[in-house]
């Protein structure tokens, strides 16, 4: 019997094979990217100097600070990472409702319309008062101090309290929540309440808020469509998007300055004693939001790193490229073009952290959160001190990274806490503690 080989019969297919791997193939495609964790690999870097203006003078003295340097920084951080800041708009409560909340708090439940007409966005606010057997916080004045947050889950998922009302809209899925299908369940009540501590901080004096960030940006890659943004002119193709467009972290920002809008119309709260917290990607949100708003007397960042309180050019965790490429969405589109070229930015993120200078700053890290590189956000903390020196006050107050679970600081607070990526009760009262020094009653 001849034999046949098959090549002439496969050759065809092969070559088709072939072909496709070639057009698939980028030819620019970067190799897998490594995630360094070993802090003997730390290439060495050195940060831009934070107090020097546009044209390389120094900046010496708080006006210099406020009209040289720091205008120079935000340009940049608008420019290069987060995008242009969305204007401010009318805000208007509607369906406001009050009752009574966990441990004898008071609630208010507002729907904030964030525009003019129906169509405008809004987003639901969840405030609960300390009790009202509870005394004023200063004499003659029943005013409180307020930590103001986003969260994750819908403001249901954050308390037990059956009055809270359901987002009717896109929420992530988790397992925490039991969420599957992108829509808010009943049973997903109280299943994040371990990240809101209320009754401990009302038993301290604090009036605290929330408000789910997706109301105003659902978080993911074409979340664009349904976000607020459309509403207030800006672009919404991720294709046809201008360099310095904002993305869904300058979004949320905007979110929260708008409830600041409302809650200091409030008769209960003190205006000047509004401070902003935020977790993971809303840590990143609460330093923007911080930074474009100064009406926000202290700023709280808990395990924001990359893109937040973490120091880029440490080559540590989580890097611009990959932050840039699993979440597009969150910065502008500049951003992304400084993957793998952390050194060569004309900025850091100690220029974020002293966007809130000469107010009080707390950022807080996680010990097993090494993603988040808890030394890279420390560190990003010592060198953004010079900006609160420049009032003559101290910024973090010592350059030895602290051990788990002991904070340390002086206008700038810090610690790293015992266990993983996550928002517990351990922080917010240490943010408390912090809080109560850094903004004394009755001043």
């Amino acid at each position: 019997m001849l034999f046949r080989s098959p090549l002439p019969r496969l050759l065809p297919a092969l070559f088709l094979l072939v072909l496709l791997a070639a057009m698939t193939h980028d030819a620019h495609a970067q190799p897998p990217e490594e995630f360094n964790e070993d802090e003997s690999k730390v290439e060495a870097y050195t940060l831009p100097d934070l107090l020097v203006g546009p044209d390389g003078e120094e900046v010496t003295t708080p006006e210099g600070w406020r009209t040289v340097a720091r205008p120079r920084w935000m340009e940049i951080l608008e420019e290069q990472e987060y995008g242009r800041r969305p204007a401010p708009v009318p805000v208007t409560a509607e369906k406001v409702e009050r009752g009574e909340g966990p441990g004898g708090t008071r609630r208010i439940q507002a729907r904030l319309r964030l525009g003019q007409g129906p169509d405008a966005p809004a987003t639901e606010v969840l405030l609960y008062l300390p009790p009202l057997s509870l005394p004023p916080d200063r004499p003659g004045a029943a005013r409180f101090p307020t930590f103001l947050h986003l969260n994750f889950g819908g403001n249901h998922a954050e308390t037990a309290d059956p009055a809270v009302r359901i987002p009717a809209g896109w929420v992530p899925n988790g397992k925490e929540t039991g969420v599957t299908e992108n829509r808010a369940l009943a049973a997903s009540r109280g299943t994040l309440a371990h990240r809101w501590p209320i009754d401990r901080l009302a038993a301290r004096g604090f009036a605290t808020a929330t408000a789910y960030y997706g109301d105003v940006f659902p978080d993911r890659a074409d979340g664009r469509a349904e976000s607020a943004l459309p509403s207030l002119g800006y672009e919404s193709d991720r294709a046809r998007l201008a360099p310095d467009e904002p993305g869904a972290i300058s979004t949320w920002a905007w979110q929260l300055s708008r409830i600041l809008d409302w809650l200091v119309t409030l008769p209960e709260i003190d205006p000047e004693r509004v401070i902003v917290v935020g977790h993971s990607r809303l840590g990143k949100t609460a330093l923007w939001a911080g930074a474009g708003d100064e009406r926000f007397a202290m700023v709280v960042s808990n395990e924001s790193g990359c893109g937040g309180a973490a120091l880029e050019r440490r080559n540590f965790g989580e890097t611009v490229r990959r932050i840039t490429t699993v979440f597009p969405h969150w910065f502008c589109p500049n951003f992304a073009g400084w993957a793998g070229r952390a050194p060569e930015m004309p900025f850091d993120q100690h220029v974020l952290l002293a966007m809130t200078a000469p107010r009080p700053l707390y950022v807080a890290s996680a010990a097993e959160d090494l993603w988040a590189d808890p030394r890279g956000e420390f560190l990003a903390a010592v060198a953004a001190a010079p900006a609160w020196e420049l009032f003559g006050k101290e910024g973090l107050g010592t350059a030895d990274f602290p051990a788990p679970d002991a904070p340390v600081g002086g206008s700038i607070g810090y610690h790293v806490r015992s266990g993983a990526h996550d928002l517990l009760a351990w922080d917010w009262e240490r943010f408390a503690d912090f809080a109560e020094k850094a903004l004394p009653r009755g001043r």
